[in-house]
């Protein structure tokens, strides 16, 4: 059976689970890549990685929460090759919860898979044809239940979540898949800021082995570890006063990057 996904789309594809993913998918058979991040030297050295693994690949420096540069990119993207696969992956995460921190989180976190969703869809609402069309989103198991370690990461992924889930029925009738990825501890720039206890800490490449494998069945949801998705899934189902507390006894997520934010693929 021929790759369904010829030419992909990925937001922080620069390093961590953007990286991982670009690769994974070259080696799988794609013939084209696209990935966007801001810097133009870790772009460059994952296009090189793409093209080892046997995909031609282009980089373009740009920010996933400028809502204008990532629609024209979009655009010039799907002019260069139909796109079959949109991977909006691009994040961050903030230590100290200052205002200008929580406002990025929101931008990139949200307004960056907004900004890479909606022009994806508009693209593959024009087209028709028979090509395989689908979008993923990079939540978190952080977007189960409120956090109070990282409350804007934790909203932020929440959010992600929600909106995947929730886009996928009225996709799905215009022959559009929509995969929502929530993943634990994934060796990435803001795990690397971490300093509190990563349970089931995976590599980059390992996880992108099983997202790969999610996306290419189509699944709603794509949440690992199990052990991680289950205790998160149960935080959020105790009565509000338990959970809660409970919540608020868990180490703080990035303890290392408390004067500021640690992004992800970019």
């Amino acid at each position: 059976m021929a790759f369904p996904f010829k030419n992909i789309l990925v937001t922080g594809g620069s390093s961590g689970i953007g990286r991982a993913v670009a690769v994974e998918f070259a080696r799988r058979g794609a013939e084209r890549i696209f990935i966007c991040g801001r810097d133009s030297a870790r772009l460059e050295e994952a296009a090189e990685e793409c093209r080892r693994a046997g995909a031609a690949a282009s980089a373009a420096v740009a920010d996933v929460a400028d809502a204008a540069r990532m629609r024209d990119w979009i655009a010039e993207c799907g002019s260069a090759a139909p796109l079959n696969l949109v991977f909006a992956n691009a994040g961050v995460a903030c230590g100290e919860e200052t205002d200008e921190n929580v406002r990025k989180t929101f931008a990139v976190n949200v307004g960056g898979v907004v900004n890479t969703v909606l022009p994806a869809l508009e693209l593959f609402k024009k087209d028709a044809g028979g090509a395989r069309r689908q979008i993923a989103m990079v939540s978190s198991i952080a977007g189960y239940g409120p956090l109070a370690a990282c409350p804007s990461y934790s909203a932020s992924k929440a959010a992600v979540k929600t909106w995947g889930l929730s886009l996928r029925p009225g996709c799905a009738r215009s022959g559009i898949g929509v995969s929502v990825i929530c993943p634990g501890f994934v060796r990435s720039r803001i795990t690397d800021a971490n300093t509190c206890p990563m349970p089931f800490f995976m590599e980059a490449d390992r996880a992108a082995r099983r997202i790969c494998d999610g996306v290419l069945r189509n699944r709603a949801l794509i949440a690992f570890p199990w052990p991680m998705r289950f205790g998160a899934w149960l935080l959020s189902a105790l009565p509000h006063r338990i959970g809660l507390t409970l919540a608020s006894s868990l180490p703080e997520k990035a303890k290392g990057a408390r004067a500021g934010s640690s992004r992800e693929g970019v």
